[in-house]
């Protein structure tokens, strides 16, 4: 338990069900285990080109990360895995029903978040969770975890950023709860509370003397 009464949790992956019961919204989670990269390069070449995988993923893990690795080849061929910075994940929401179903993955990871309706449609009916980075400039952080990369799939053909990457780490992390079984976000709950104080904030300012072109002083309307 961390002092702000959040709990800390050491995910194994595989992740089992039983412990994605547990989590609940900004919980923080270190990752022990086995994970693997994917983004959108991976999801168009399968899921909209149609390729096979290069592998049985539910073999591997059931955890995916949406990141880009800072690797290097080593003098015997191995490869290291110095940093991983996480990418935001919204834009791969029309791969996700897909994904899971293919692949059977119960973990996300990704940076931002998705937004809560996301959750509800294709997370909650697949016993999925989204984790989310802490912050920026976590790359050489997150990289201090990965201890050993034992396959790397299409790196010819993607290149570093987008290949399939499975990466053995231990105390991987931090990363916060954004949404749970249930679908509840994190995000989507903080700005709930933020928006019943907002207006508040601009109570008794005087109107701007100048105003830049479509620039509007009440924040539900429009700017073009």
């Amino acid at each position: 338990m961390t002092n702000d009464g959040y709990n800390t949790v050491e995910l194994r992956g595989p992740a089992e069900p039983a412990e994605l019961e547990k989590l609940n919204i900004g919980d923080v989670v270190y990752i022990n285990g086995m994970i693997y990269t994917g983004r959108e390069g991976v999801y168009r070449k399968i899921l909209d080109e149609g390729n096979s995988p290069p592998a049985d993923f539910s073999t591997i893990s059931n955890i995916n990360f949406h990141c880009s690795p800072a690797a290097s080849i080593e003098s015997d061929g191995s490869y290291t895995v110095g940093a991983v910075t996480a990418t935001a994940s919204f834009r791969f929401s029309k791969w996700m029903e897909r994904w899971f179903s293919l692949t059977n993955c119960k973990v996300v990871i990704g940076k931002g978040g998705m937004p809560q309706s996301d959750y509800q449609q294709y997370f909650v009916p697949n016993g999925a969770v989204y984790l989310t980075t802490v912050g920026y400039g976590t790359g050489a952080l997150l990289g201090r975890g990965i201890k050993k990369v034992p396959q790397v799939f299409w790196l010819k053909e993607l290149g570093i950023a987008q290949a399939i990457w499975v990466l053995e780490v231990e105390k991987f992390g931090p990363f916060l709860v954004e949404s749970d079984l249930r679908g509840n976000s994190l995000f989507e709950q903080s700005k709930r509370e933020i928006d019943q104080n907002i207006e508040g904030l601009y109570a008794g300012l005087k109107q701007p003397a100048l105003r830049r072109y479509g620039e509007t002083t009440h924040r539900t309307d429009e700017v073009i």
